[in-house]
């Protein structure tokens, strides 16, 4: 089994902008593996927030062997390659995805039906409008007029205008992503002006070392809170579940569909909504993480749609709803690039 990798430029078809930062666009790396034919694909996004860098994960894949033995199952697969990411979460998410996909094709299965997902039933995915100059928000929302829930990114100090502009524009329901960008006093002010403009949920109103504070949050707060950035493996669920009423999993935060799978059932045994989100990154890694989407009660699974220049086709969006693609494995097929596979 051959691995190999590629780094790629996405690029954003509007700057993207959150509390921390707005970029035009992000760097992944693809990840494959080969053999007798077959290709598993994976993609890392590494993220500045949890200290990883595409220079970081480009110099962990330098130094992996380029030749596996096959592999019996993805569990041994993944402990072949897993200790190869230095604990990168994004580069163990890339491993994982190739893995599973590899393994998947050869047994003829989808990579849905692995995770017991017998009906691959998606549900509606929302679409971000990120942070930007306000005029910008009603062609913002004019190109969303497909999607039938919005994610608005707050934490400035115009958020309330921005969400003004967003009701004066449609009416369609909202789910408010803050990004650590609150203080407790704003987060309480904020959810309780928040909660009579059809507000489902928001999303990491205080940052991720103000747990006390946020279970106060929860506790006053007529509209449910998510946690994003206190989220990152299983074993923060119980730690954190006082505090929230939802997780969002992301890959590239969890490092892995196995753990992924796991913060899904820690969270029910936990009576925690869930929420299938990810980074800005292509139709590899948002296809990858759609095909455990039948299991849990949000998507918000746009990175793809947030790009121009997507180097693959997986998984689609008809109508706002989540379509897994037909075939074995991830379903991901590469577009017309020469240098990609």
């Amino acid at each position: 089994m051959e691995l190999s990798f590629i780094p790629y430029r996405i690029q954003c078809r509007h700057p993207f902008g959150i509390a921390r930062s707005t970029h035009e666009y992000y760097d992944v790396v693809y990840v494959y593996l080969q053999e007798n034919g077959f290709v598993g694909r994976g993609e890392a996004a590494p993220a500045s927030r949890y200290s990883e860098t595409i220079e970081l994960v480009l110099s962990r894949l330098e130094n992996c062997p380029t030749y596996f033995d096959d592999i019996s199952n993805p569990e041994s697969g993944l402990d072949k390659l897993v200790p190869f990411a230095g604990g990168m979460k994004s580069l163990e998410a890339a491993f994982s995805m190739a893995v599973f996909d590899i393994w998947t094709q050869k047994q003829k299965l989808p990579l849905y039906s692995y995770f017991g997902v017998e009906a691959a039933i998606a549900p509606v995915t929302s679409f971000t409008i990120a942070i930007g100059e306000l005029d910008s928000i009603p062609e913002k929302i004019k190109e969303a007029e497909p999607y039938a829930i919005l994610k608005i990114k707050l934490g400035t100090k115009n958020d309330k205008e921005i969400i003004d502009t967003v009701r004066d524009c449609t009416e369609k329901p909202v789910r408010v992503d803050a990004n650590e960008g609150w203080d407790l006093q704003t987060a309480m002010e904020m959810c309780e002006w928040l909660s009579g403009k059809n507000i489902e949920f928001v999303e990491q109103p205080l940052p991720a070392d103000q747990l006390d504070k946020t279970a106060i949050l929860r506790s006053s707060s007529p509209i449910p809170i998510f946690a994003d950035e206190n989220c990152m493996t299983s074993q923060d669920i119980p730690t954190i579940a006082h505090a929230f009423h939802g997780i969002n999993i992301k890959l590239m935060k969890c490092g892995c569909l196995l753990e992924a799978k796991r913060m899904i059932e820690t969270a029910r045994k936990h009576d925690l909504q869930i929420m299938l989100g990810c980074m800005v990154e292509s139709s590899v890694g948002i296809t990858a993480a759609a095909h455990l989407s039948p299991l849990v009660d949000y998507a918000d699974l746009d990175g793809n749609l947030l790009i121009d220049n997507d180097p693959y086709t997986g998984v689609s969006v008809i109508n706002g709803q989540i379509v897994l693609p037909k075939g074995n494995g991830l379903g991901v097929e590469v577009k017309n690039v020469s240098d990609l596979k």
